[in-house]
This record gives structure tokens, C-alpha cells and sequence, in this order.
């Protein structure tokens, strides 16, 4: 697609909270309004709706200029094509039998109408503006020829958020099912992977490793006793961290097989990526076993963390060589050394979310002008 810092089109944008909504909206992937709060009134369907018609209403009265589209995450489960939310939403139990919100939002506004999973649009705003264009860059910069079009991108809160991007286009899948969270559980058999890796993870395995399951603490609080600028267990502190990264590792390791792509974490958990960042590296670089006896690596490429200035450094140089053509005096550039990098968010989810709607308004805008 075109490039988006330069595009003029203006979308309308809503960050939706089971407490507030906040409606705002971008151009060229910056916000250009002073962003407006109201409640949700989630509970209550009729009240919820009103507050989003009055929420895009009161921003397009503030613009200089129409929106193009409204673009937007809200919580599945959900038909994200066809706009429509339904089923059990823990901060929005009025949608549970069902509501066609993008047709609602169409009908009222007159414009384009775009939901998604926050996952997903957190991997296709790092995938256009933010991890994937940073790192081809800084591997220009290196003077490596070798480049990179898929992203696989996770964020850590409450939940286990999970999104693939692959040459530009975000996998949306057939069922607007694209998750993660529901992963086997390495740690816990017979449990969904999300119970290692949430927020959740953090607080239960410091309790359980420090034989203090009231202690109240937050997993900033824990990231301080692992600091050492608060007093508590620092062994259970450490592997309340360290199981989480080696569980998040192991899904990783998994989508990485089957995705090939370089892979970028956001989320407010991954300021204490100093504890958490070892554990997935060490499950993405483990092994397994053939039942011939063979062991090899649990993934294929080479795993590099992509926030270390020596990692990188050997990422970006590869093993190229020149290889001869047979039968000719030409050669070509080849590289046997099958690669893959990880690394942090450095515009954060939130940013990342917001740009990945405004890019996929523009996208969607871009293919109806195409048609």
C-alpha cells in the first residue's frame, strides 16, 4: 500500500473499554483531535450504541474535513468482516446474543466501517509502521540484501493477544478465529497456554514459588523485587517471569514453524522483558527428539533476540557466499543460514493497535477503489 504518513484520508478511530470508550481520529497515523471519553454503558445495548453514535458524531464536528471509514478493535467473539459481535464478552454482556455493530455504524455515518481483533491489529501496525519496516531498515543500514514480509505479533496483558501478518495482508482466517490462548499448556497439561502467560500467570506463580498466595503484589511489584528496589521473595520473583517467557516461548516456537516470521511482543508486561526475554529464547531454542533417535532444533531457523546490538549484528551478517553458476562464468549471492529474530515493541501496543486500524482502513479503502 501507499505510504500512510503521507496519506490525507482521515479515519475515525474508538479504543473500547468495558468502562470508557475513547473516540479520536487519524491522519496520516497520527491523531489529529483532542481524543473524547464517555462511558460505555456496556450493560445496557440501547444506552451503549447511543454513546458510540454521540462519540463518532462529536469528533466529525470537531474535523476539518470528512472521514473516509471508522476503523476500530472490539472484543470477539466476533464476525469481523461482516462487523458483527456476538457471544460471551466479559465487558460487553449486552452483546451476547449478537449485535450488528459495523452495519449499525454504517448506516449511521454513511462510511466504511472496519472491526477487528486488538491482536490483529496490533501485528499489522507492526508489520506497516512499526517492528518490520524498523528492522529492514536497520538491515539496509548493515548493508544486508536480506529482508523480511512476515510478522507474527503477541501481546501480553489479561489475555495472550496473537496476530500474523504475511507479505502485507493480515490473517484474518475463515471463522475471524486467529488465536492463541487456547494453546497447550507445556507447564499445565490440560490447560490453555493463556493461564502461563497473562498478567494472571505472574501474580499465581510468585504466590505458589514464594508460599504466599495472598500477597496482593502486581506484577510491576514483582518486577521491582527482581530489581531489588522492593523487599520480597526474589527467587520466586525471577521464575514467576521465567515461566512465563518459557511458555510464551513454546507458542511461539510453534507459530514460527508454521508462519516463518520475524516476531515483535508488546504489552505492558514486557517492561520487565530483562526476566522474561531468556525464558522464550531458551524454548525457542531448545530441541526435540525423532523416534529414530535424531535430535533437532525446535525450530528450524536460527533464533536471534533482535534488542541485542551483538545478536543483531551476527542476524544481519548472516553466511552469505557467492555461489557459481553452473556452466557459466556468473555467480550469485547465496545464504544457507535460515534465520529468525525477536524482539520488543518499541511503539507499544497501544500506538501499534491505533496504526494498525488506520492502515487496514486505508487497505480495505485502497482494494474498493481497485474493484
Amino acid at each position: 500500500m501507499t505510504d500512510f504518513k503521507n496519506d490525507s484520508r482521515i479515519v475515525l478511530t474508538l479504543d473500547a473499554g468495558g468502562t470508557n470508550m475513547v473516540f479520536g481520529a487519524m491522519r496520516g497515523g497520527e491523531f489529529i483531535v483532542d481524543p473524547i471519553t464517555l462511558p460505555s454503558n456496556s450493560k445496557n445495548l440501547d444506552l451503549c450504541l447511543q454513546t458510540m453514535v454521540l462519540g463518532f458524531s462529536t469528533v466529525i464536528d470537531s474535523l476539518e474535513g470528512s472521514p473516509s471509514a471508522i476503523s476500530f478493535a472490539f472484543p470477539g467473539p466476533a464476525d469481523y468482516p461482516n462487523g458483527i459481535i456476538g457471544g460471551y464478552l466479559p465487558n460487553f454482556p449486552s452483546f451476547r446474543d449478537g449485535v450488528a455493530l459495523g452495519p449499525f455504524l454504517q448506516e449511521k455515518f454513511g462510511i466504511p466501517v472496519y472491526i477487528n481483533n486488538d491482536g490483529d491489529l496490533y501485528a499489522f501496525g507492526e508489520a506497516l509502521g512499526g517492528a518490520l519496516p524498523d528492522l529492514n531498515r536497520r538491515l539496509a543500514e548493515a548493508g544486508s540484501a536480506k529482508r523480511y514480509h512476515n510478522l507474527i505479533g503477541y501481546t501480553f496483558g489479561t489475555g495472550f493477544g496473537y496476530g500474523a501478518v504475511i507479505d502485507g495482508q493480515l490473517n484474518r482466517g475463515d471463522n475471524s478465529c486467529v488465536e492463541t490462548f487456547c494453546l497447550s499448556n507445556p507447564k499445565l497439561p490440560g490447560y490453555i497456554i493463556e493461564d502461563s502467560v497473562a498478567i494472571r500467570a505472574v501474580t499465581r506463580v510468585y504466590g505458589e514459588a514464594s508460599g504466599n498466595l495472598n500477597h496482593g503484589l502486581t506484577p510491576k511489584e514483582i518486577s521491582e523485587i527482581c530489581q531489588g528496589t522492593r523487599e520480597g521473595n526474589r527467587e520466586a520473583a525471577l521464575k514467576a517471569f521465567n515461566d512465563l517467557g518459557e511458555s510464551a516461548g513454546e507458542a511461539m516456537a510453534t507459530a514460527a514453524t508454521l508462519i516463518d516470521g520475524v516476531i515483535c511482543i508488546g504489552g505492558g508486561i514486557m517492561n520487565s522483558h530483562e526476566y522474561i526475554m531468556p525464558g522464550i529464547l531458551r524454548s525457542m531454542r531448545g530441541t526435540i527428539k525423532t523416534m529414530s533417535g535424531d535430535t533437532i532444533s525446535r525450530v528450524q531457523p536460527k533464533v536471534y533476540n533482535l534488542d541485542d546490538p551483538e545478536e543483531f549484528a551476527l542476524f544481519a551478517r548472516g553466511d552469505a557466499r557467492e555461489l557459481k553458476v553452473y556452466g557459466s562464468d556468473k555467480t550469485v549471492t547465496y545464504d544457507p543460514q535460515k534465520r529468525l529474530g525477536v524482539m520488543r515493541s518499541k511503539i507499544g501496543a497501544s500506538k501499534a493497535i491505533s496504526i494498525g486500524a488506520y492502515t487496514f482502513a486505508l487497505s480495505e479503502l485502497d482494494k474498493m477503489k481497485e474493484e
